[in-house]
């Protein structure tokens, strides 16, 4: 089993069910699923760009991601409908667990000065929504290969009503939130 699986049923589950009083294990919040989006502005003009991007998601998530089109045509930046514009993977059950455990464990800390990611990135819903500058973070990209840096977005959807209770069960998993 996964370790991050396993914090969120040692300690997690316990913390929620006490804080929020929950009657069944049902009601307790846990993630569902963890999407990655990157999208390549140059993408039209060079499609290296955007095959190199392709190839870095795969590595750190483990799963190919699929492209991403454009759903209509705007004149001013020369894009067409159809166009690919990035890539995205979805991550559910053991790949999601892995990889949020790499990216709490492994990959933020790796970033220079680093603070803790903003708290302010929650829904209203109890999804958490947040962006790396750069992919050189995760272990797997070898710096030595990229040609360009490019940031991704980076979505966790989670079964949670609130965002209070979203917090606790990202910060009860490792999440370093910034303390402002």
């Amino acid at each position: 089993m996964v370790a991050l699986k396993e914090v969120y049923q040692k300690d997690c589950v316990p913390a929620l069910k006490e804080k929020f009083q929950y009657k069944s294990a049902m009601q307790i919040p846990r993630i569902e699923k963890v999407v990655l989006n990157i999208g390549i502005g140059e993408a039209p003009t060079n499609p290296k760009a955007l095959e190199s991007a392709l190839e870095e998601i795969a590595l750190v998530t483990g799963q190919r991601p699929v492209k991403t089109l454009a759903r209509k045509s705007i004149a001013n930046f020369k894009i067409r409908q159809g166009m690919s514009l990035g890539c995205m993977v979805t991550l559910r059950n053991e790949r999601m667990w892995e990889f949020l455990y790499k990216l709490t464990r492994i990959a933020l800390p790796r970033v220079r000065d680093f603070r803790g990611i903003k708290p302010s990135g929650f829904d209203g819903r109890g999804n958490y929504n947040f962006s790396i500058k750069e992919q050189i973070i995760f272990p797997e990209i070898d710096v030595d290969k990229v040609d360009r840096y490019h940031g991704m977005n980076i979505t966790v959807t989670t079964t949670a009503k609130t965002n209070e209770e979203a917090r606790l069960l990202l910060e009860t998993l490792g999440f370093p939130f910034r303390k402002d």
